[in-house]
């Protein structure tokens, strides 16, 4: 192999001609089509949970009891619903505006771009020598050895040199020429690249980018008393999370946080409308799925990573507030900069709060109950993040943040009162018997370790 055939040509790129790619739906525009998806999808996830949750399937995964969900927000379903609808709307109006910016897009560039990746990877091949030699190796000495053998591995090793790859190319009438091709190697790897490898890396960072950009702003609500009392604790009225309530938030908020971070993400990543309508969609069901309110064992999206629906309800607690600020997709930054909740096994707590919504709703039924005394031990870091967690439920004045907490210390002082006595029997009225059956299975039938959480010092 001559060594004058490093400074050989590149192969030429096809010509290509353009046409407007058709609507993945019929009528419907793709620009369309990529506002509807995430709503779509919003409200198909968030009836799922619905379902199984009021007719009582699978209780034993859940991570609250009805008589919870009645007794501990701050907010009602239709309320909840309202500014869901309106969130949505406005995303709708941001989508459609943003589409009108967008270009057309095309077909028939395919072909042309796998060989501009093909050209890459041919460009690519000519440090193969350079690093060989490094290694003490000749590597024009060892293709030639193998030329005969291995022709395509030995042009790869004198960096990207195939002189038999040449194909007859008519540029112009009359005028043929020989004129360089690509290796059938690079032609598959140009294609993994642009198909699959360049998609996949353009998904995770955006992942990236509405992770960063979430935990900082998410974050900023929690730290400064003006954004938390203003916009985000809004949100937190919602003690006990449920799926339908995953974008209750207020609509600045709203757009601030969901709307242009997913929106920066798309466009900073180059993504096109389809890699869109894939991202919008998977973010939306990820979120829905934070705030279900079940541990699941048969849902994947709760064991990709460590920020599912049991690290995100712990931020919705009084005590845990101010942690595990990381959303959607990851804990990274919660994790970097020691934002995790640090108390351990959060179990005992739950418990502690389903039996004392429950003794509310018996109460509401003129019942007597008992509670008995779960309450975990917190130490070190964990004092201060439920501290700090509970002085900004405090400042949420409007949504009843103060009554809130004397509940709880109520619910304290009780449990601690009721490990010195026998729990009595509860009475239970006809009317509201069924509820109570479901708050009774809800408590006592979830399996060990649902609620686990990972403790971090």
């Amino acid at each position: 192999m001559s060594n004058s055939t490093l400074s050989a040509p590149l192969p030429p790129l096809p010509s290509y001609v353009l046409t407007p790619r058709p609507n993945l739906l019929g009528p419907i525009s793709d620009k369309v089509l990529v506002i509807i998806l995430p709503t779509f999808a919003y409200w198909v996830v968030s009836l799922f949970f619905h379902y199984i949750d009021v007719n009582d399937y699978l209780p034993q995964y859940r991570l609250h009891t009805p008589a919870e969900v009645l007794k501990r927000n701050r907010v009602s379903r239709g309320d909840v619903v309202r500014d869901v609808i309106l969130q949505q709307i406005i995303q709708a109006i941001v989508g459609f505006i943003l589409g009108l910016t967008e270009p057309d897009e095309f077909l028939g560039k395919d072909n042309y771009n796998v060989s501009v990746w093909a050209r890459r990877v041919r460009v690519a091949q000519k440090v193969v020598p350079t690093m060989l030699g490094l290694l003490g190796v000749d590597a024009n000495t060892l293709a030639n050895s193998i030329h005969k053998t291995y022709p395509t591995f030995s042009g790869f090793l004198a960096g990207g040199v195939y002189p038999w790859q040449m194909e007859v190319s008519y540029s112009q009438p009359g005028n043929l020429q020989l004129v360089p091709t690509f290796a059938r190697w690079e032609i598959i790897a140009a294609t993994a690249i642009y198909w699959y490898i360049v998609p996949a890396m353009q998904f995770l960072l955006a992942i990236v980018v509405v992770d960063t950009w979430q935990y900082f702003l998410h974050r900023a609500m929690h730290m400064n008393l003006w954004l938390y009392k203003k916009f985000h604790s809004r949100h937190h009225r919602l003690y006990v999370p449920y799926a339908f309530g995953a974008l209750y938030n207020h609509p600045f908020e709203g757009f601030l946080l969901d709307t242009c971070g997913a929106g920066l993400a798309y466009m900073v990543t180059g993504m096109n409308t389809r890699q869109g309508m894939w991202l919008f969609t998977c973010l939306t069901i990820k979120t829905v799925d934070d705030h279900c309110g079940y541990s699941l064992p048969f849902d994947p999206l709760q064991y990709i990573t460590s920020n599912n629906a049991g690290y995100h309800d712990v931020h919705h607690q009084s005590w845990g507030i101010k942690t595990n600020f990381s959303q959607p997709c990851t804990i990274f930054w919660d994790r970097l900069l020691g934002t995790m909740w640090t108390g351990g096994d959060v179990s005992a707590r739950y418990e502690r709060s389903k039996k004392a919504a429950q003794r509310k709703v018996d109460l509401d039924m003129d019942g007597q109950a008992s509670i008995t005394n779960t309450e975990s031990t917190l130490s070190g870091k964990a004092v201060q993040q439920a501290l700090e967690s509970q002085k900004q439920v405090l400042q949420d004045t409007e949504g009843g943040g103060d009554s809130v907490l004397k509940e709880e210390l109520e619910e304290e002082k009780e449990a601690q009162l009721s490990a010195r006595r026998t729990p009595k029997k509860k009475s239970q009225s006809n009317s509201l018997k069924s509820l109570t059956d479901r708050v009774n299975g809800s408590a006592h039938g979830r399996t060990g370790g649902v609620l686990g959480m990972e403790s971090s010092h």
